[in-house]
Parts: C-alpha cells; structure tokens; sequence
C-alpha cells in the first residue's frame, strides 16, 4: 500500500504509454485522430505526477513488529514516562530560574542538560507514541531526516554538556580561588551555545554527506530513524560516510578523555582535605553517575547497531536503541534532585509556595 518509489518509474509508465500508443496506431490506422488524443492526454497527465511521487521516500520502521499484542500497555507506560520527564526536566529548569541563589555556573549548566533532555524525549517519543496506536510503522524521508537530526544533536549535545560540567567541576574544586575570574559571565553564555553549535555543525556535516545517497531498501530494523541504519540501504559505495562516522566517534573520544583528566586531578585534589572530599561527594559523585550512565548507554547502541547479530532479539535490540534515549532524561534531573541540597531546599520552596496559593 505505501511504497517507495524510484525514479525509473515515472520513465516506465511513460514508455508503456508511447508503446500503447504506438501499438493502437498500428491496427487502427495513424489518423485516428480522437484516440491519439485520449493517450497523450493520458501520458501528459500521468508523467508529471510520476516524476513528483518519484520524489518520495518511505522508510518501513520493523522495530515495533514484536509489540502488536501488548500495544496498548507499552503506550501507556511510555505515555506516562514521557510526561514525568518532561514534568522532572521542566520543574528542575523552573527551579534554576526562579531562584537567585542558583544563578551560579554549576546549576545553569545542569539547566543546560535539563532543557537538552527535553529536546532529546520531545525528538524521539512523539513519533514512537503514534507508531505504537497505528499498524502501520512508515516515516517519511522528511520526517526520518528531522527525526535524525533531533536525536543526534541530543546526543551530541549531551557529550558537550558532560564535558563542560566537568571543566567547571575541575575548575571549582582544583582552582577555588580563581573560580570567579575564570568562569566569568562571558565565558559561561560561550559554554552554554558550545555543546549547541558543535553538534548543529556535527550533524549538518553529516546530513550532506547522507543527501547524496540512492537508496536500494526501505526497512529499518529499529522504532526509529538512525544514521547507520539509513546508510546501509544505500546503493552505492559509503565509505566517505563511515570515515565521518570515525571522526565523529574520535572527537567525542577527545571529549571523553577530557573528561577523564579532569576527574584525575579532582580526585587528586580530593585526597588532600576531608572538605574537599564532601564536596566532591555533593557536586562531583550525581555528574559521574550521569557520564557513566550516557556513555555505557551510547556505547552499548553504536556497538550492538554496528557488529551486533541481526537475527538476535528484536526486543533486546530495541532496549540497546532507546535507552540513552529515555533513562538520561529521566533520571539526571532525579539524581542531581535528590543529591544537590540546594536544589532540593529550592524545589521545596517551590512547591510549597505554589501549594500554599491554591489554599
């Protein structure tokens, strides 16, 4: 019912017309003048409208195959996850704004993360809560671009958004005298549009190299559009792709590693006083618990998308494809809420402020 359609077909149907035409003439006579009509008309018509649908692309998305008999209970529960983070995501980033006292580097960062969250949830639940109501699971060549952009400038940004919080952890707990003259209000707006304009770049890069592409398949085997994914089912070589791929793992590598030389002087400042080792504790321990659980989850995807066995699960295939997706989002507003104090004093406030009206 819903297909592909290529380019060569708008010329087939064309040519079967000029051979209709042509064979009609041949036993009718060539000056049969109302019929030699009827079939131009018939193939002016028709070409046009070929040679527009041939402009179209649908992708099959196989990911959901396995969940028609439970449809309603995953839309649901996914329903109600998407709204509590974007309820935790929205309260945290009100919270930061709201109060004076949070107006310092650390937590706009963290409402940087916060607002990145809900960029990532709003990219990819939508369009998964209406494949799970309908039979059919297509997107658009539109539609899987967009899809594709939102989510890796998601993940992209979430790599920067780490790599900045530990600069400003790095530079609060190795350099607490220098903090103020070094993350001025300057630098931190600079921080804040960095882990926005790398990964738009990133994946503006990406997206020409992918508009080139012919395609030969139309199936994905995910509940969502990914770039290795859309790659694959092209008809021609994509070697120049994969080696962008490459680059694009090496530069988050960097950023993993800045990570990591951060880290090796905060703890080694952290030995030296017990003060030091609180705060470490405080502000330091919910980021690491953050990092580790985006990386491992990022990590899991692009190695299982790449070298994992495709006649395995479909449903352990789909829980490597979405968990970076749904369980940083949810539970970093969650971790730093529970673990910052002034945050949880703050919330507190908050809510009870706005309990406190409605009475």
């Amino acid at each position: 019912m819903h297909k592909a359609l290529k380019g060569t077909e708008s010329y087939d149907v064309c040519q079967f017309l000029s051979c209709g035409l042509s064979t009609f003439m041949m036993f009718h006579g060539k000056n049969n003048c109302t019929f030699k009509k009827i079939f131009r008309f018939a193939y002016c018509s028709l070409s046009p409208k070929m040679e527009s649908s041939s402009r179209e692309i649908v992708f099959f998305l196989n990911g959901l195959n396995d969940t028609k008999s439970n449809k309603l209970i995953y839309f649901s529960c996914s329903f109600l996850i998407y709204l509590f983070t974007i309820f935790v995501n929205l309260t945290l980033v009100v919270t930061v704004m709201l109060d004076r006292v949070l107006h310092e580097p650390m937590y706009i960062f963290l409402c940087n993360l916060c607002v990145n969250g809900i960029y990532g949830a709003t990219g990819f639940y939508p369009k998964f809560l209406l494949d799970l109501l309908s039979d059919s699971h297509i997107i658009s060549y539109s539609a899987c671009i967009t899809q594709l952009f939102t989510v890796y400038t998601y993940i992209l940004c979430q790599f920067t958004n780490l790599t900045v919080m530990a600069f400003d952890r790095y530079v609060a707990i190795c350099k607490p005298l220098e903090y103020h003259s070094i993350m001025t209000p300057g630098k931190v707006g600079k921080l804040l549009l960095v882990p926005w304009l790398l990964p738009f770049c990133e994946i503006i890069i990406g997206y020409i190299l992918m508009a080139r592409l012919p395609f030969c398949g139309f199936k994905i085997d995910k509940l969502y559009c990914t770039n290795w994914d859309v790659v694959k089912l092209s008809c021609i070589d994509t070697s120049v792709n994969n080696l962008y791929g490459y680059v694009i793992v090496i530069i988050q590598f960097i950023q993993a590693l800045l990570i990591v030389i951060s880290y090796f002087h905060i703890i080694r400042t952290c030995l030296r006083s017990k003060a030091e080792q609180n705060k470490f504790m405080e502000t330091c321990l919910p980021h690491v618990i953050t990092l580790t659980t985006f990386y491992l989850s990022a990590a899991f995807d692009v190695l299982y998308a790449r070298y994992g066995s495709s006649s395995s699960l479909q449903g352990l295939r789909n829980f490597f494809s979405i968990e970076y997706l749904i369980i940083p989002p949810l539970l970093d507003p969650l971790i730093y809420g529970l673990k910052l104090k002034q945050i949880r004093r703050s919330v507190w406030r908050l809510l009870s402020r706005k309990v406190s009206a409605l009475m």
